[in-house]
């Protein structure tokens, strides 16, 4: 039998994903194989997934039969953090034929030929998630105007709703000597915005050496790290994906504030505004740490943009606690929402809390939150109309107009002008539109 030699990929799930993926085609390319569109008929298809919600086997399942329709004949591989909690039940997804754990996934090269045709149940290489120990950099590419280039991986908080600690193992990170040169091999590919991803990227510097049960002491901090990257020439935006309050410190938010290449823009998750919730959820914050950070962002950014992550609905959660989420959120200078309805994650604390709270109520909360989200989206635009800000531009579906985003997270639209796309541009901005974007047609300059 010749050996496959054209592989498609799709991934589900996070920004962390995507380097990730980008780094498995890397390693395909590397061997000999040609990628191709996912809806187009590959000889081995790789689905990474995600676990962060109740719907990860449903998605899993459906992207497996739109692969096998294009080539029913085809290799279907599944890795990710869904892989890693649930190898079994994804081995019996008809049409699987491998599943790699956390530990596996950057060897899948090693198993590809012992894959056989047969379909009737797919194998499993998938250890401890113990066995999760190096860390394997990666940053995506194919798309010239921004990179997910990750820069740390699992987590060692014990939050009681998270499998990620389960999915990704303990946190660790890669040097800052060899984040910074893939910063440089990505500015090399002519893109222009880095995104910095991980799990927990505040907790940047932990090695992988450990010595009777202990990692050295931290080696860089993330400071340390951002610090050097705003040196990298060639990249115009580094944009921070996700930071944890607790370790979004001064310091760093005084250097974005100073920095020419760091976007002012900020994704502090929250979860909860009530103390109540948070204890139960083992966070490592109160809510007045979070308001402070967030008063803190705006006296050095006014026109940062901050973006808030809110769990409604986790066992326990009261109407009165959840009006109380409602009220903090609603009284911080904020800028959108990513609300979520809580899901039972099996092996995790939270799955057996009493008092769960019932799913149409969650779901309710759910929609009170996103109405509140786009208030606060459009407000935080209306703010920034009459300002002039750099946009970096990209093709756009929409028929004869680019869209783009501003430093401070602006999304814009404007008339079609292919010499503004993969360019920051200054750009007024005029008016929002319908589809609650800025309108603008006017370079500056």
């Amino acid at each position: 039998m010749a050996t496959p030699r054209t592989v498609a990929f799709h991934t589900l799930g996070c920004k962390l994903n995507y380097s990730e993926t980008s780094a498995i085609g890397r390693q395909f390319e590397g061997a000999g194989y040609t990628e191709v569109p996912f809806g187009q008929g590959a000889d081995i298809y790789v689905i990474n997934t995600c676990s962060v919600t109740d719907f990860a086997d449903k998605k899993c399942r459906n992207v497996v039969r739109r692969a096998l329709r294009q080539n029913e004949q085809a290799k279907v591989v599944v890795v990710g953090c869904y892989a890693q909690l649930k190898p079994q039940e994804i081995a019996e997804i008809p049409g699987v034929d491998l599943v790699l754990g956390a530990a596996e996934k950057f060897r899948i090269l090693d198993y590809i030929d012992d894959i056989g045709q047969s379909h009737s149940k797919g194998m499993v290489q998938a250890g401890a998630v113990t066995e999760a120990r190096d860390f394997v950099h990666a940053f995506s590419f194919g798309d010239r105007t921004r990179s997910f280039l990750k820069v740390q991986d699992g987590c060692d908080y014990k939050c009681t709703f998270c499998t990620i600690p389960l999915a990704r193992g303990q946190s660790r990170s890669n040097t800052v000597e060899s984040v910074v040169a893939n910063a440089r091999e990505i500015a090399r590919m002519g893109t222009r915005e880095v995104v910095l991803t991980g799990v927990n990227i505040g907790d940047f510097g932990n090695g992988t050496e450990v010595i009777e049960g202990q990692r050295p002491k931290k080696e860089a901090l993330f400071i340390d790290l951002i610090r050097e990257l705003d040196q990298v020439e060639g990249i115009e935006r580094f944009r921070i994906s996700s930071i944890e309050p607790n370790l979004c410190t001064d310091e760093i938010i005084a250097f974005v504030a100073e920095s020419q290449r760091f976007a002012p823009h900020f994704h502090l998750p929250l979860q909860s505004g009530n103390n109540k919730q948070l204890q139960a959820m083992r966070r490592r914050y109160r809510r007045e740490l979070y308001a402070e950070r967030v008063a803190t962002i705006k006296r050095y950014l006014p026109h940062c943009c901050i973006g808030v992550d809110v769990i409604v609905g986790f066992p326990g959660e009261t109407e009165e606690d959840f009006l109380e989420t409602y009220h903090f959120v609603n009284s911080l200078d904020i800028s959108y929402l990513h609300v979520f309805t809580y899901s039972e994650r099996a092996n995790t604390p939270a799955a057996t809390m009493p008092d769960p709270v019932p799913m149409a109520e969650r779901r309710r909360r759910n929609e009170m939150l996103a109405i509140l989200s786009e208030k606060k989206k459009r407000a935080f635009y209306e703010q920034q109309l009459g300002q002039t800000r750099p946009v970096l531009f990209e093709k756009s579906k929409k028929k004869g107009t680019v869209t783009g985003f501003t430093d401070n997270y602006v999304k814009i639209e404007a008339l079609l002008e292919e010499s503004w796309i993969n360019h920051v541009v200054p750009v007024h901005l005029a008016a929002i539109n319908s589809e609650g974007v800025v309108d603008s047609a006017v370079a500056v300059g």
